[in-house]
């Protein structure tokens, strides 16, 4: 986790707790350490008994993540990872009057830190529709600047520093707004069928990407679904036959596509394997199975695509053809 400070520099002595009802008196005027697990109640319970203490700064050790909490003001709050609260802890443990300074952060300038899929992100498979990978994409979500009423805490001049999956979807929708004004003509299959289909499986550096939380293991596509967005990249999906494979009834497709006629759905059903998406998803694989994509050429005239394959360990996958050339 980071914390950046943004107030006075402040230097007090140190002490740790276990538990918020440990948080006394003693506590007047210094920093407390403890470790708190995302998501219980706790951290309210160390706030609680820190402001009524009248504390200098409380820091709470939890899970690692990259959300950005800003501490302002006093008391302070900051958050730090395990892995620094045990390295404070330790510290604690062996100086006879331990102390320590808070200073307020300092911003370095150099690569891009390693890119990985927020804890807060939606992750696949898709419960409902296996057949469709769960996500479609993945964007920036972490420690966006984004736009802010004067009364919300934190907020500075109207702006303030937020993350989630409603900072990631302007992202996407500004991609879409730059894509449609260049191609009027495509539908909103293709737009985002381009998108999904121009995303990047690593980091800016040609780095893998990875997850966030404990298990820090190689994020793969039912966490980034076709990869992070490139806005610098940027074929169809046809959703009624999506819908006619699902299960639904023509009246119910077209009320859906708004259209004045009954939509009839192709005898017999497709198959939601065969259905045109940018990725290709098959839940319960026991056998061999062989489905279809059909693809159009939104590049140059005469471009040459040749396959790339990296099929996940244990599964044979084999492609015809395995160039494709357009000649328009």
């Amino acid at each position: 986790a980071r914390a950046p400070f943004k107030g006075q520099e402040t230097q007090a002595d140190l002490m740790f707790v276990k538990s918020a009802a440990e948080i006394t008196n003693a506590a007047m005027g210094k920093v407390v350490l403890a470790f708190i697990t995302a998501g219980g109640d706790k951290e309210m319970d160390f706030a609680r008994t820190f402001f009524v203490a009248r504390g200098k700064a409380l820091i709470l050790a939890t899970e690692r993540h990259d959300v950005i909490t800003v501490a302002v003001g006093e008391p302070i709050i900051m958050y730090i990872d395990y892995e620094h609260g045990t390295t404070m802890l330790r510290y604690i443990g062996s100086a006879r009057s331990p102390s320590i300074k808070i200073s307020s952060v300092i911003t370095l300038t150099g690569p891009l830190v390693a890119t990985k899929a927020a804890v807060f992100s939606g992750r696949g498979p898709n419960s409902v529709s296996p057949y469709a990978l769960k996500p479609d994409i993945a964007a920036p979500g972490v420690a966006i600047l984004a736009a802010s009423t004067p009364l919300e805490t934190g907020a500075e001049e109207g702006f303030i520093f937020k993350s989630g999956t409603s900072m990631s979807t302007p992202v996407v929708a500004g991609l879409v707004a730059l894509l449609r004004a260049v191609h009027p003509d495509w539908s909103p299959a293709a737009l985002r069928s381009a998108l999904v289909a121009t995303a990047s499986t690593t980091d800016p550096y040609g780095e893998p990407i990875f997850v966030e939380g404990l298990s820090r293991k190689l994020a793969d596509p039912f966490d980034f679904g076709g990869g992070l967005v490139n806005p610098n990249k940027p074929w169809s999906y046809d959703y009624l036959l999506f819908l006619c494979a699902f299960g639904y009834d023509e009246a119910s497709i077209t009320k859906i596509a708004n259209k004045t006629t009954l939509y009839e759905c192709p005898s017999p059903s497709p198959s939601m394997l065969d259905l045109n998406l940018p990725s290709i998803t098959i839940p319960f694989l026991k056998e061999d199975v062989t489905l279809t994509r059909t693809v159009t050429n939104v590049g140059p005239v005469d471009s040459v695509y040749k396959l790339v394959l990296g099929p996940p360990l244990g599964v044979k996958i084999s492609v015809t053809p395995n160039t494709l050339v357009f000649s328009s």
